[in-house]
């Protein structure tokens, strides 16, 4: 066993934790790894489906994001998994063969958005706000049916993803809540037609300004935009403390009658990189004081934000990039390093594994970052594929 293996955890379990409790974990880039030949194992070191694995680990809900065209003229994916709808629906399928419920999170863009970025698919570029409503409803209903025929046991949309500064190109808030009114019209349209009880979220971050989140909540509500629950980045070495995510749950739960759920959130079990690729979690400056980098560390605050989120009325936490590991662990005392990273951008470029493919320039130019994962020492498996004993956190806060 390596060192990260070896390394056990003691987790206290939660007091009146909420039976309902949602214990989430995107899992988006998992064919993309495997393509590019990652092997997952259970806990014996045995090859096993990681669906298998996270349902074991006490994981009960998946979250997929889509994209609606993630590759160029050349049929080349982005990267950052080329989270497609094919993608999820095969994804989708077995995490639902494995018990868990599925969250759909349309981007509603051919690549990453997020507050940095909001860009409308290329076929909507030159599209009127009016247009991509219409274009916007009409990709929700007809990926949401095809997601429910394929047999997936969807629980929650996501209309959105990080939207706080706009969405599909759009940055009026104003137009955008009419966007989202038409994602959600589409959801609401299926879910009747088919007899289904699914949520809708929408997703925000920036949290740390309180402030600002309440002000969103509040033009949400004056403009009447539909919607179940109401979701939220939070990174502890980011966004702010427990105690700010609680008192922004709360004013949104107590003052407008929504469910709050944690998107994202993540926490490193090292400060290492596994592929030689630069991480977003750098150094000991990242640290939340009280949680050190080590696979307890990373158990410890997930569990205690699981605590916090739960005495708040929050539903759940969706942890975010668990699944994302090396293709090909970089050895940092090879005697050739960039001959070892090359091994892992070729996979990169070929399956999409990586952050970015550099064929994504010509869609996105603020995605500079092209090559690797810059998450892989937050993931919950260790550089091989191998579960970590910080992902039965979930289990074990209600042991």
């Amino acid at each position: 066993m390596n060192k990260f293996r070896e390394q056990k955890v003691e987790i206290r379990p939660i007091d009146n934790l909420n039976k309902n409790f949602i214990c989430g974990m995107d899992a988006s880039e998992v064919l993309a790894e495997e393509k590019s030949g990652v092997i997952y194992y259970d806990y014996e070191g045995n090859e096993q489906d990681i669906f298998k694995t996270l349902s074991e680990s006490g994981v009960n809900y998946i979250r997929l994001r889509v994209w609606n065209d993630p590759y160029d003229e050349d049929g080349h994916g982005y990267g950052g998994a080329n989270a497609d709808l094919k993608t999820a629906i095969e994804l989708g399928k077995r995490a639902t063969a494995y018990g868990m419920k599925v969250c759909v999170d349309f981007h509603y863009s051919d690549f990453w958005a997020d507050p940095n970025r909001q860009l409308a698919p290329k076929t909507w570029m030159n599209y009127s706000p009016e247009k991509k409503e219409a274009a916007l409803y009409q990709f929700t209903i007809d990926s949401l049916a095809r997601i429910i025929e394929s047999g997936v046991d969807v629980g929650m949309i996501q209309v959105g993803n990080e939207i706080n500064n706009g969405m599909s190109g759009e940055k009026d808030v104003s137009v955008v809540n009419k966007l989202l009114k038409e994602g959600v019209r589409a959801v609401r349209n299926l879910a009747k037609k088919y007899k289904k009880d699914i949520k809708v979220a929408l997703h925000y971050t920036l949290i740390k300004d309180a402030e600002g989140i309440a002000k969103i909540v509040e033009k949400l509500n004056q403009d009447e935009v539909d919607y179940d629950i109401f979701g939220m980045s939070y990174y502890p070495m980011w966004d702010g403390t427990n105690e700010n995510m609680q008192n922004v749950a709360r004013n949104i739960i107590e003052n407008y009658g929504k469910n709050v759920i944690i998107a994202e959130t993540s926490y490193c079990f090292t400060t290492e990189t596994g592929d030689g690729f630069k991480n977003a979690f750098v150094g000991d400056e990242n640290l939340v004081e009280g949680y050190d980098a080590s696979v307890e560390g990373q158990a410890t605050i997930i569990r205690d934000i699981c605590e916090a989120a739960n005495d708040a009325g929050l539903i759940g936490v969706f942890y975010w990039g668990g699944t994302w590991v090396p293709v090909a662990e970089y050895d940092k005392n090879a005697t050739n390093a960039d001959e070892v990273l090359a091994s892992n951008k070729e996979k990169w470029e070929k399956f999409g594994s990586g952050w970015a493919c550099k064929c994504v320039g010509d869609y996105d130019e603020f995605s500079k970052n092209y090559g690797g994962s810059e998450w892989n020492n937050q993931a919950m498996f260790d550089f091989n594929g191998h579960p970590l004993q910080s992902l039965k956190v979930f289990k074990y806060i209600r042991e």
